[in-house]
């Protein structure tokens, strides 16, 4: 089912929800962050959060501890934690950067967080309670343009890596200070921070365009994601990633919603329901968005007759 939510006139750049839906967090294109409450059919503004001095890049909610992680153009990161009066308070996070953060994301046990830059590097962030601060390790080559996206393996030790060199990347990170080496996956994946697990497309291939979205299967065994030259890919360690040039204008998000499908949505305003067949084809299902369209007993809006 389809619903609008309208916060006013300013574009929103980033936003997150918490672990069932009843609360938003977004940016209005500046250095703030507006938490909204869903009270019965209306949103309410909880909070704002302003300790970021320029403007927020990127924004992600830890589903479990009900934290939130915030980058900035200022080249910082918070972690917000919720009191008991309501109130979120900022926890500063020095990523060691020297230029914008682009995005963030928590990895699936909430232990840690990755942030792209411009910098040409990824920035893993862990909490080192001995010093009771977050402590920011890097991985940098061979990364050589900035990180526009990132997601995590289910795993909690893989993250995949998008950037404007039209390169996506597979790399390992794990932080043996806190954690244990996981099972063996299908990447097969080395136990070292930063260790390059896999690059798509292969050097010297430039197919495609600056990645706008990555994302994984929920079995962790497939990636993919999306470019600015309207295609969409998806790799696995068996093959070489399968490539679908679309007709439409390029998609900035992607996510799986099954073992084998995925939406991608983007500058077209409207999501579109993709599936890999089982030779390992990508085709595209069906256009999601609601319609409307004339009929002769009145206006079709959906499936439904006014």
């Amino acid at each position: 089912m389809v619903e609008t939510h309208s916060f006013g006139v300013n574009p929103i750049t980033c936003h997150a929800w918490n672990h069932d839906r009843s609360r938003l967090a977004f940016s209005p294109n500046n250095n703030e962050v507006h938490v909204y409450r869903r009270v019965e059919l209306e949103w309410r503004l909880e909070d704002v959060l302003n300790q970021h001095d320029l403007r927020v890049t990127g924004i992600d909610w830890a589903t479990r501890t009900n934290r939130l992680v915030t980058c900035a153009v200022d080249r910082n990161a918070y972690v917000w934690t919720q009191g008991d009066d309501g109130r979120w308070r900022p926890t500063l996070v020095l990523l060691r950067i020297n230029r914008a953060a682009t995005c963030v994301r928590w990895s699936p046990l909430e232990n840690k967080f990755a942030v792209g830059s411009g910098a040409r590097l990824i920035s893993i962030c862990y909490f080192e309670s001995e010093n009771d601060w977050w402590v920011s390790k890097h991985i940098k080559k061979p990364i050589r343009s900035t990180v526009t996206a990132l997601d995590w393996h289910p795993n909690n030790a893989i993250i995949v890596a998008g950037s404007a060199d039209f390169k996506v990347r597979l790399f390992s990170a794990l932080i043996k200070d806190i954690e244990k080496a996981p099972e063996a996956n299908a990447w097969g994946g080395r136990s070292s921070l930063g260790a390059l697990i896999a690059e798509f497309p292969a050097p010297g291939n430039s197919l495609g365009g600056w990645v706008h979205a990555v994302s994984f299967s929920a079995d962790g065994n497939r990636v993919a994601w999306v470019s600015h030259d309207s295609s969409i890919f998806v790799a696995d360690p068996k093959r070489p990633p399968t490539r679908l040039k679309t007709q439409f204008l390029p998609y900035r998000a992607i996510t799986w919603v099954a073992p084998d499908k995925m939406v991608a949505a983007g500058h077209d305003c409207s999501p579109y329901l993709y599936k890999v067949t089982p030779d390992g084809q990508l085709v595209m299902v069906c256009k999601l968005d609601v319609y409307k369209k004339r009929e002769a007993g009145g206006l079709r809006y959906g499936n439904f007759i006014f």
